[in-house]
Formats: C-alpha cells, sequence, structure tokens
C-alpha cells in the first residue's frame, strides 16, 4: 500500500507558494501605480503653483490696480521737518480692521461682532460683503484704535483679523496745514508738500510691512515753525478782532525766497480734516487770485522810475477824476491839487498813479509786468497754484493800464505778488520763492540775473515804502527798532460783477529793515468791520497796516534781526543806494 500522504502535503505547499508569489507581484503593481498616481498629482500642483506664479508675474495693470484697492498698499514717507529739524509731519503706526468672507462661517455672529465695536458701520453693506464667499478679502475699519483692535481681537471671530499700517500724524496741528497738506487713508499725499513728496517719488510703498520714515532722510523745509505760529496766531487775532470772513499772510526771505511762514484762514486740522473741502477752508496765499488793491501801486511806481521816464521830483495833477467811456477814475481822500511822486505814493492817488501808468503807455505797461513774473504762474513745490488772470492783448487797452495802475483790473496770487515785491526791494533781481530750505552753498550760489528793475529803482521803491510808513497810510505798522516800510491796500470786492463799496479785501505790503530788506511781510483781511476805536472804517491802515507790525514785532528777534534805534526815520535814497 502506497502512502500518499506526504506527497499531497508536497504538492499543496508548492500550490501554496506559487499563490503567495502571485499575490506579491499583483500588490506590487498596485504599489507602484499608486506611487505614480501620487507623483503625477504633486507633479500638477507643482507646474499650476509655477504657473500662477508666471500669470501674478506678468499679470495686467488692472488687476494690480483692482489689488492694490481691495487691500490697500501703505507707504511710509519721510519725516517732514521745518528749517531747524522741528518735526512737522511723521508716520505713526495704526491698525485697520479686515475681514475674510470665504473663510468666516457664522456671517451674523461676526456681523455682530463688528458692529458692538464701530456702530457707526452700515449693517446692511456689511451683511451683503460678509456673505459673499467669492470675496477673499474686504476691509471693515481703517486706522482703529488700539482699544478698539483688542476688542475685535477679543471676540475671536474667524475670517477677521488687522493689518498694521502706516498713519500720518502732525504733532503742530493746524499751525502749517495748507504748506504741509494732507494724506488719504492709504497714507499716500494728495495735497500740499505731502504730495510733493510723492510726486518726487520720496515716499515708499511697503504693504504696510515695517516700513519706516527712519529709513529715509527728512524732508528740510524751508518755514520755521516759530515764525509760522507767530504769524497765524496773529492773523487768527486781528480776524477775531475785526469780524473778517478769512486772513492769510506770508514771511518771505527777500534775498534768496525762502518761506518763512505762510498762513490761510480758515484752515484745518490735518489729524481731522472734516472740514477740508469746505470752500472757505481754500489756501488763498497761493490757489486764489485777488485783485490787490493798492499795493499794486508799488509795482507802479517801480516801473515808472526804473523806466526813466519818471522821476521822484516829477509831479502829476491830481486836481480832478479822470473820466474815460463812462469810467470815473478818483481818489478816495482826494487832496485836489498836484502831487509829486512820493505824495502820489503815500496818499495813495488812483488819479496820480493812472497817469503815472500812461506815461509809460500799455505796451511798455505789459511788458513790465511780464517781467515781473505778475502775468505767469508762479511754480513752488505746493500744487495748489492759481494762474494769473488779466485781459488779453486785444482787450488791454489804455483804461486797463490806468485801473491795473492802481490794482484793479488784474488778478495774482498773493505769494505770487510777495515775490514780485521782494524783488523790488531787494536791489531789483527776482527770486522764485520756495518752500524747502536751501543749502548754504545755494544761498550763496543765489541767481541775481533775472532782473526787475535796476538797483537805482529799488533804491528809490525803499525810500518810498519807508516814507509811507512814516507819514503816509502805513503808520500803524512802525515798529521801534525795525525800520519798517510798507504800503496799505484797500480793494472793494468784486460781487455779481459790480464793486461793492462796504465790502473789502485789505493788504499790507511790508518789508524790514528798510534801509536792506532781509524779509517780506504780507497780510490780508477778508471783509474787516469798523470798530469804536477806528471811528467806523475798515481800511487797510487802521486793520492790515498793525497787523503787519505786530507780526514784524514778533518774528524779528526770532529771524536774527537785531533791532536799532536812534537811527533816522527815513533814509536818504543815496544812504540806501
Amino acid at each position: 500500500m502506497v502512502d500518499t500522504s506526504n506527497e499531497f502535503t508536497i504538492t499543496s505547499s508548492i500550490d501554496h507558494r506559487f499563490d503567495f508569489e502571485g499575490a506579491n507581484k499583483v500588490r506590487s503593481k498596485a504599489t507602484r501605480g499608486r506611487i505614480l498616481l501620487a507623483m503625477a498629482a504633486f507633479g500638477f500642483c507643482f507646474v499650476m503653483m509655477f504657473a500662477r506664479l508666471v500669470m501674478l508675474g506678468f499679470d495686467s495693470p488692472a488687476l494690480a490696480q483692482r489689488a492694490s484697492e481691495e487691500e490697500g498698499i501703505a507707504t511710509f514717507r519721510p519725516d517732514l521737518v521745518d528749517r531747524n529739524g522741528e518735526i512737522l509731519a511723521t508716520d505713526i503706526k495704526t491698525a485697520s480692521i479686515y475681514a475674510e468672507p470665504n473663510k468666516i462661517i457664522d456671517v451674523e455672529e461676526a456681523l455682530d461682532a463688528i458692529t458692538g465695536v464701530f456702530p457707526d458701520l452700515d449693517s446692511k453693506s456689511l451683511r451683503r460683503r460678509l456673505s459673499n464667499k467669492k470675496l477673499g478679502f474686504t476691509w471693515i475699519k481703517r486706522e482703529v484704535t488700539p482699544k478698539q483692535q483688542q476688542a475685535i481681537h477679543e471676540k475671536g471671530i474667524p475670517g477677521l483679523g488687522y493689518k498694521t499700517e502706516n498713519k500720518r500724524f502732525y504733532p503742530a496741528g493746524a499751525t502749517a496745514s495748507h504748506i504741509l497738506g494732507l494724506v488719504n487713508v492709504d497714507n499716500v499725499g494728495i495735497a500740499g508738500m505731502e504730495k510733493y513728496i510723492d510726486t518726487a517719488g520720496l515716499a515708499k510703498a511697503d504693504g504696510g510691512f515695517g516700513g519706516s520714515a527712519l529709513e529715509a532722510d527728512p524732508v528740510r523745509l524751508s518755514i520755521d515753525l516759530r515764525v509760522q505760529h507767530a504769524l497765524r496766531d496773529e492773523l487768527e487775532k486781528y480776524m477775531t478782532k475785526f469780524k473778517a470772513i478769512a486772513a492769510a499772510g506770508v514771511v518771505l526771505n527777500a534775498k534768496d525766497g525762502e518761506v518763512l511762514g505762510m498762513a490761510s484762514l480758515p484752515d484745518f486740522d490735518p489729524n481731522h480734516p472734516v472740514n477740508v473741502g469746505e470752500p472757505d477752508r481754500l489756501n488763498r496765499m497761493t490757489a486764489g487770485v485777488y485783485e490787490m488793491g493798492s499795493v499794486f501801486k508799488t509795482v507802479t511806481v517801480a516801473m515808472a522810475l526804473d523806466s526813466g521816464l519818471v522821476h521822484l521830483n516829477d509831479s502829476f495833477d491830481a486836481r480832478q477824476p479822470i473820466r474815460v467811456r463812462g469810467s470815473t477814475i478818483s481818489d478816495f481822500h482826494s487832496k485836489k491839487r498836484i502831487l509829486s511822486v512820493p505824495e502820489v505814493f503815500i496818499y495813495s492817488s488812483n488819479v496820480g498813479s493812472a497817469k503815472m501808468a500812461l506815461k509809460i503807455g500799455k505796451e511798455g505797461h505789459k511788458e513790465f509786468l511780464q517781467r515781473a513774473h505778475l502775468l505767469e504762474r508762479v511754480r513752488t513745490e505746493l500744487p495748489e497754484t492759481a494762474a494769473p488772470v488779466y485781459p488779453s492783448d486785444k482787450r488791454w487797452s489804455d483804461l486797463s493800464t490806468m485801473t491795473i495802475s492802481f490794482g484793479h483790473g488784474v488778478q495774482v496770487t498773493p505769494l505770487q505778488f510777495a515775490a514780485t515785491a521782494a524783488s523790488l526791494v531787494n536791489g531789483g533781481y527776482y527770486v522764485k520763492p520756495t518752500f524747502l530750505r536751501k543749502s548754504k552753498q545755494e544761498v550763496e550760489n543765489t541767481d541775481h540775473s533775472d532782473r526787475v528793475i535796476s538797483e537805482r529803482a529799488s533804491a528809490e521803491v525803499r525810500y518810498l515804502m519807508r516814507l509811507n510808513a512814516v507819514e503816509g497810510s502805513g503808520k500803524r505798522s512802525r515798529v521801534d527798532g525795525y525800520m519798517v516800510g510798507g504800503k496799505t491796500g484797500t480793494a472793494e470786492k468784486v460781487i455779481d460783477g459790480k464793486y461793492i463799496g462796504n465790502r473789502l479785501r485789505n493788504s499790507y505790503l511790508a518789508a524790514f529793515p528798510i534801509d536792506d530788506p532781509q524779509y517780506v511781510v504780507l497780510v490780508m483781511l477778508d471783509e474787516p468791520k469798523g470798530l469804536k476805536e477806528t471811528y467806523g472804517y475798515a481800511t487797510a491802515g487802521v486793520n492790515a497796516a498793525p497787523l503787519a507790525g505786530d507780526v514784524i514785532r514778533r518774528v524779528g528777534s526770532i529771524l536774527g534781526v537785531k533791532p536799532r534805534f536812534g537811527q533816522k526815520d527815513v533814509p536818504t535814497v543815496e544812504a540806501s543806494f
């Protein structure tokens, strides 16, 4: 009998071995397939990521703009400092709250949390944005307080966060607002020297991550914060005292054109510019154009003396008004006699000024005003500059020359006029005004080639301005020790095409020390009212002139002008030539 059990066992073992090896082969193939599939998936992801990066790198400007509008591009800006290094504008860190709607789980919970901290937000608009799951980013509130930031953080709502941004801060508040300007919520300059910073490429975009003004050199302005404060303070005092609707002024270096101070009231606080868009917040010194009135006679007499056709000892018949084509030119306080050139100036005779200008002729008059930079827009670093308004060549008549001679019929910006006035007293050369401090080398290399009048004519203008401050309408501008010279201007305002006699815009042009002027001061009061102490008068001699004197009294020592006492009141022309 044959034993077959072992055979069966062996056969079974061999069969099982073959089955095991086949199964391993099947598993091995499946594993390799899964690995290859995973590698393909990862490869596809990397390809997609690379493609997306390439797309972002070559994306259209429109898409980049849209992204910047959605998420904001914070900028860090250099500090603005005055000529002595005092900080006028600087960046501080602030937080802005944002939402990512596609990550918000409960819209109503998020809405309640946000409006609990910011009750002023529009709930309907906010709910609509938070419910839009296609929206990856939306601002909730820009520039929040630390307390508000902490309150949102403590809510712990998924999809809500904050981003650190740069915010502009102005330590002096409204003191120099029309010079500094302001920025928008993205820290981009939109007016004044802040806009100049962006135009000059001095602000840097950093997306809100780590940028600091410490990384950039400060922009040093020409203004002196002490002078700026004193000027604004005096303007505010006189505006209140005489119940004027506005006031403005500038302190200008007569030698190199640097603006030491400039203000226009009403103004605004750039930290809280809620009223910046109101019409009365206009920067009257550079963005407004006005008929300057009798201060313009300074230009007329300078033109006449420089021409050689008029001399100080000449006279003009001012006994009768001038009647031309239905218009009458008369004097406010007529002397009804023949006036010398100095008398025409100190008595502010319209008749005498008109006849003086006619002696030069309309063509010579236009040429001189062009040479004096009064018929062109004066460009400074401030973007807010207006162009002058004057008759076209076809409409410029002899009557135009007569009225322009005493400041009617042409409109200029006050800063523009102050720069021209500086050229009339500094020896005769024009220097463009600037709001940037000049280096010592730049001051020493000041260009004197742009000549407006001769040195002799400039000396004669200084003599007349001092004479007017001592004996004429500018008596109230005198400051002991500072040798002030000046000219008043009382201009009737034009309302609906007509001059209104009881609505005045007054100005006073001053220079000191008048024997060698270092600084020019121009101040304006819009619609000042007469007071009991002025006997009801509201003319420039009783308000604008003393305003200029008080400004000089406060800023003279700050500017390093040493008072001098015991000198002759009115130096001769030869003494100042």
